[in-house]
């Protein structure tokens, strides 16, 4: 059976509302990435130096990373001289297997939520990537879901941004637990985790800074707001969720880096990948920094941040390739 028939009936067992989601909100990286990708290959037919150095460019457009693309080359050229394939054709279904590979990774991407008791879940991320719209949505998420969500206003110095929480908390029926702008964070998540406590609630979601005006390190400032949720919570934060803004491609990679290091992220979430064609930044993100990306958002809808799925993302991106095969073969049958 080949590759993207079995990818095929692998999606086929998923919702349809999920595959559509994917596939519209894959739309600009499936126009700057693969229909490049066809183009190459329809324009060249056979597999020479200069096909790979076009294929090449085309990859790192998509802002797949320069240390993945090539590596996946040499993949490429390794799979052509083992099964002696000529036709740039027949490279196709094996892109599109060694992209899934690269997007798998060995840990699950399901968030860690506890069966009984409460769960923290702590956001992290630079201002401006989306990281309150994240925490309304994924609020809403649970809720739909019956699980009982409160929220804690964390980034107290960014103006507006308790506010924003608010107007979430509004829009999904969620408490939001805050103090005044400005107040210290991990005061509001002293109080949010104990209302979380008494009143039973499953999923806490804290939002916190993405910077400080003041001059304190804003790692020494998660480092408290950790301190003082591990006093009350001891086995929390179950999950530390970093926010990147995909339109923002190798500079989220770079935030991810400086982060991730210092403020123990244990997943990701890629915002706006409908408004970017450079959906390889995903790639490059999983490969680069060996940490799940647990959701992506495609979309302004509430429903639109959806948990990461790697067939979906790569069916997504070669849906209409896989309906030109399935064309090709009615023809011939």
């Amino acid at each position: 059976m080949s590759f993207f028939k079995k990818l095929k009936e692998s999606i086929a067992t998923k919702t349809e509302t999920v595959t559509s989601k994917f596939k519209e909100g894959l739309e600009k990286t499936r126009k700057g990435f693969v229909e490049k990708v066809t183009d190459l290959i329809t324009r060249r037919k056979k597999i020479d130096e200069e096909f790979y150095e076009e294929l090449e460019e085309i990859l790192i457009g998509a802002d797949v990373g320069v240390t993945t693309v090539m590596n996946l080359i040499d993949d490429l050229r390794e799979e052509v001289r083992k099964r002696r394939i000529e036709e740039a054709a027949d490279l196709q279904p094996i892109l599109s297997e060694k992209l899934i590979g690269l997007l798998r990774g060995d840990e699950e991407n399901d968030i860690r939520l506890k069966q009984d008791g409460l769960t923290v879940i702590l956001f992290v991320g630079v201002n401006g990537v989306g990281k309150t719209t994240t925490i309304g949505k994924l609020a809403h998420r649970y809720k739909q879901q019956g699980k009982k969500v409160l929220m804690a206003a964390g980034d107290t110095f960014r103006a507006g941004a308790i506010e924003q929480l608010e107007v979430w908390g509004e829009r999904v029926g969620v408490d939001v637990i805050k103090h005044q702008a400005g107040s210290d964070p991990a005061a509001v998540m002293f109080d949010a985790v104990q209302a979380a406590k008494q009143r039973s609630a499953d999923i806490l979601l804290c939002d916190t800074a993405g910077r400080l005006q003041n001059k304190t390190n804003l790692m020494e400032e998660l480092n408290k707001i950790f301190r003082v949720i591990q006093r009350e919570v001891p086995d929390a934060p179950h999950e530390v969720l970093m926010v990147l803004d995909a339109t923002t491609g190798q500079n989220a990679l770079s935030q991810a880096k400086l982060f991730g290091e210092k403020s123990g992220v244990t997943g990701l979430v890629l915002t706006k990948l409908d408004g970017t064609a450079k959906g390889g930044i995903v790639i490059a993100i999983r490969q680069e920094l060996n940490l799940p990306v647990k959701f992506v958002g495609l979309g302004e809808k509430m429903d639109d941040l959806q948990q990461f799925d790697s067939e979906q993302f790569v069916h997504a991106l070669f849906a209409g390739l896989i309906q030109d095969q399935e064309k090709e073969q009615q023809a011939e049958a």
